[in-house]
């Protein structure tokens, strides 16, 4: 069996945040479904909202000042998991 990638969502429960966090996995679930292994829910406190790829941080709501949007998600996460996977519509302009 082949190493995946594992994608870490970081929220904030305190913030109601949980419900975005599901929605955000399942977007990178649908799109990358070949390419990652699992998809993990992490809550936290303090405002937090990071999304990493085996432990390196591809979004961080803190440094970008809001949330991500799906099609960033994605290509984010697709660039650090499968950089060669075409997403269709979410590579288009």
């Amino acid at each position: 069996m082949s190493y995946a990638p594992r994608v870490e969502i970081t929220f904030c429960y305190q913030c109601n945040w949980t419900a975005r966090a599901a929605w955000m996995a399942q977007e990178v679930l649908a799109s990358l479904e070949d390419s990652v292994g699992e998809v993990a829910l992490v809550p936290a406190t303090g405002g937090t909202f990071d999304i990493r790829v085996d432990g390196t941080l591809v979004w961080s709501r803190e440094e970008e000042e809001r949330f991500p949007q799906p099609k960033e998600l994605k290509q984010r996460v697709r660039d650090a998991v499968a950089p060669d996977t075409d997403l269709g519509h979410a590579d288009a302009n």
